[in-house]
């Protein structure tokens, strides 16, 4: 990931020095793991635990070099902890263990660790969310469907539709997380051969993971799922970013994104307020899918195991990590710093001169007793005038011989509020949210 959209704690927990700490800590819950379960006498590994071998920039640097010998980065890294031990107590570092049982228990902990960074700015996003839709909660606005104006809706009941939808992604991120909270210590082919099924649940356990079944590497299809949630969950980003930059289109302007002093929108012309980040975001989530592809092709691997996936996991979960925290970090900001022209959506509405009204009027017309289809033409002749500029539909059909509604009705049916009157259920829902899954700010 280039700086321009790295987190530091992201980077933090996929760098050398991290990884390198937590195979330590996987080799020494193991070496514990014995003395605990009778295997070795503790006397002979205390040597491991009375001091610690700091992981540092030095370490890491002297297991590169290693690995230039060895080509095998694991071996690389054992050879040099045992080495700085400088005990005989380091013989038992290892011991029994291949180096996915190493290497892929590191991995699930790195992903949890990720996951849980995630999570935190996911739950911040959704605070921010649920306080803007209810801000907004009654701002009437225009509903288009095909890019076209339908009938009304509210921004807030937009944004809380956004809410709503990110509250899913958050009940699949957290289940890929809990999927990927699991360890695997049981040897070269996943048959226990040299380490016990209770020794490995005990080294787990002192690490926060539970065992998974599994060859010489814990099934892919778990990394997978971690991939298609981050995936999905920059998709429905894409999807409220997207509708900010159709908002706003110059002759829409019913939301411009936050513009700060001295910002410029446009090297050439000077009027432009460009909308910069929610393109950003747009065009972060095609690379964000882009993981999905190779992370199920992960999945197929040669009998127990082959390393196909490893060079792909390097730079995949790395990135999308960064990529999809990048996304939900600035949508928060975006979001929670909005500029919103009311106004301008006020005004929208009024210029569909009535069409927005169109269904309703259908509907009474029917429950009257004339055909739909008949009842359908009339509107739809009446909105045709509309478009040209004949005046406002309600008072088109008012004068309409064949529309079977009295004006009193006409007048009546043709009212915003009446359309936004049932929106309770909606916001139930989005404030059900608060306290039960997430937390508010």
């Amino acid at each position: 990931m280039i700086p321009r959209y790295e987190s530091a704690e992201l980077t933090a927990i996929f760098s050398d020095r991290n990884r390198m700490e937590l195979w330590r800590d996987v080799e020494l819950a193991v070496v514990r793991a014995m003395a605990d379960t009778g295997e070795l006498e503790p006397s002979r590994v205390a040597p491991l635990f009375t001091r610690e071998v700091v992981i540092d920039d030095q370490f890491v640097e002297r297991v590169l070099a290693r690995e230039a010998v060895t080509n095998h980065d694991l071996a690389a890294f054992v050879d040099v902890l045992q080495e700085t031990y400088d005990t005989p107590a380091a013989r038992f570092l290892h011991f029994g263990l291949t180096s996915s049982d190493i290497v892929d228990t590191a991995l699930s902990l790195q992903i949890v660790g990720a996951m849980e960074l995630l999570l935190d700015a996911v739950d911040h996003l959704l605070a921010t969310l649920r306080s803007q839709a209810l801000a907004y909660r009654t701002t009437p606005m225009l509903g288009r469907t095909h890019g076209m104006a339908a009938e009304p809706t509210t921004f807030g009941a937009k944004l809380a539709l956004w809410a709503l939808a990110l509250d899913r992604e958050r009940t699949r991120l957290v289940r890929a997380r809990a999927q990927m909270a699991v360890g695997k210590l049981s040897g070269a082919v996943g048959t226990y051969s040299n380490i016990s099924p209770a020794l490995e649940a005990s080294a787990l356990a002192s690490l926060g993971l539970d065992p998974a079944p599994a060859t010489q590497v814990i099934g892919r299809d778990r990394h997978a799922e971690v991939i298609t949630a981050l995936a999905s969950t920059a998709a429905m980003i894409e999807g409220g970013a997207l509708e900010i930059r159709h908002l706003a289109r110059s002759e829409v302007m019913e939301v411009q994104e936050p513009f700060a002093p001295g910002q410029k929108g446009s090297s050439a012309m000077p009027h432009k307020r460009n909308p910069i980040l929610s393109e950003r975001l747009c065009g972060m989530a095609r690379l964000a899918r882009s993981f999905v592809i190779p992370a199920l092709e992960d999945i197929a691997l040669w009998h127990e195991r082959d390393i196909s996936h490893s060079s792909v996991e390097r730079m995949m979960f790395p990135d999308a990590f960064q990529l999809v925290y990048y996304m939900v970090t600035r949508f928060d900001r975006l979001v929670a710093d909005l500029v919103v022209h009311e106004e301008s959506m006020e005004r929208n509405l009024a210029n569909t001169h009535g069409l927005i009204y169109s269904q309703s009027l259908l509907l009474a017309m029917i429950r009257t007793g004339l055909d739909r289809d008949a009842a359908y033409r009339i509107v739809q002749e009446a909105t045709t005038r509309v478009l040209a500029g004949d005046g406002e539909l309600g008072a088109i059909l008012a004068k309409d011989a064949r529309c079977p509604l009295p004006a009193a009705t006409v007048e009546e049916l043709t009212s915003l509020d009446r359309l936004l009157a049932n929106l309770d259920s909606l916001f139930g829902r989005l404030e059900a949210l608060k306290g039960s899954t997430w937390t508010s700010i």
